[in-house]
């Protein structure tokens, strides 16, 4: 187990009954100037938009609407503006995890005279660290990212094919979490939601560290919590429990715990930001398509170990040795997700030519330092080229 700090300021309010009652002095303990984020038109359907202004009423707010998925920097642009003429006070993000990351972004770019895009392109190493943050208060509507306990962004710039990550000096200062307010999301986005939050449990359950079973075990168990709601959220999309477990899930998952005591970064999500930053995919479909082909990759006698303890503890599998159980396991996982009615090929997902790959590879290895350590086990620009022509077609899986 490697050395580490945690530290996170992030006040859950979880459940039925704390918007109506408490939305306003949360907000309003950090000033009267509100601006309100969200993305299309689903809060002023559902009403959450009309409870959340008549919560806020008294005070004064401006708001941002037409945030979309896979956050474009033009929204945070437009943030920043709105945040320095109406001199805001705090931002409250509703929405999910998109409108979140951006909120977070302009919370910083208030504070920053230049162009936003320099507070993502450096990653917020510098540029954030060195600058004030707006506080942000969220209200939740959709189970994924786990933006709602950390202090990561990740913005796309369609101008230049990029997307990357960028951390700010601060978490959000209150999350609500009602697990009801996912009752609407749609069965794509539950889907796609559901592996994004299993996806950060495998790059982080991945790691090159020993000894890390605290880590370990408590990422198995969230595994399986997924691997048992996610079905249950599909077929019964009211069904409090099944919500209620994946949107704790996806905060827990990346509030910092499960990566204690790791040492190495994360791999699949660089190589996947590639894929929505040219193709404008969702993102947890993309994780979809290539985790299972990146487990088949770096599988070796080095790693299956890992693998086999991944395969009985979080599929209850069984074998003759480690490798059977290990390469068990990845297609187990491949099952889950296709039983989720996520695309698995890149063809499902309109991307049938690899005309972009060598690009988008060399970006992600050096983004991600794949091939030097930074992730479970090193990449090549070859390797991920050859990962992303096999999430082409099915081959290799049953």
């Amino acid at each position: 187990m490697e050395d580490f700090r945690f530290q996170n300021s992030t006040d859950i309010r979880f459940g039925k009954h704390h918007i109506d009652e408490e939305l306003h002095d949360a907000v309003a303990q950090f000033g009267q100037n509100v601006l309100l984020t969200y993305g299309g038109g689903s809060i002023k359907k559902s009403g959450l938009y009309d409870r959340v202004m008549k919560a806020l009423d008294g005070l004064h707010v401006v708001e941002l609407s037409g945030i979309a998925p896979n956050p474009k920097i033009a929204s945070v642009r437009d943030g920043q503006q709105l945040t320095k003429d109406h001199d805001i006070d705090v931002i409250l993000s509703v929405g999910g995890g998109s409108v979140l990351d951006a909120s977070k972004v302009i919370a910083s770019a208030k504070y920053y005279d230049g162009d936003a895009w320099d507070l993502v392109a450096d990653r917020g190493a510098k540029s954030r660290a060195n600058i004030d943050q707006l506080p942000v208060v969220d209200i939740l509507t959709l189970s994924a990212t786990g933006s709602e306990m950390n202090s990561g962004s990740v913005i796309s710039n369609p101008d230049l094919n990029i997307k990357l990550g960028t951390n700010g000096p601060n978490t959000p200062a209150v999350s609500f979490l009602d697990p009801q307010l996912t009752y609407s999301v749609s069965k794509w986005q539950t889907a796609a939601g559901s592996f994004d939050i299993f996806s950060h449990l495998t790059e982080q359950y991945f790691d090159r560290s020993t000894a890390n079973d605290v880590k370990a075990g408590i990422i198995e168990g969230m595994m399986r919590s997924v691997i048992k709601w996610a079905p249950i959220a599909l077929k019964e999309p009211d069904n409090y429990d099944a919500r209620a477990n994946l949107m704790w899930g996806a905060t827990m998952a990346l509030n910092g715990i499960a990566r204690s005591g790791n040492a190495n970064g994360w791999t699949v999500h660089p190589i996947e930001h590639e894929l929505s930053a040219y193709y404008d995919i969702t993102h947890g479909v993309g994780l979809g398509i290539l985790t299972p082909r990146w487990m088949k990759r770096v599988l070796s006698d080095e790693t299956e170990a890992n693998f086999a303890r991944f395969g009985r503890e979080v599929w209850h599998l069984t074998g003759e040795n480690d490798r059977e159980i290990a390469e068990k396991a990845i297609q187990a996982t491949y099952d889950w997700i296709k039983s989720l009615d996520i695309p698995m090929t890149l063809d499902d997902v309109d991307i049938n030519t690899d005309e972009n790959f060598v690009e988008m590879a060399q970006e992600a290895v050096r983004i991600g330092g794949l091939d030097q350590a930074g992730g479970y086990v090193n990449l090549t620009v070859d390797d991920v080229v050859d990962l992303y022509k096999a999430s082409l077609t099915t081959d290799g899986f049953e």
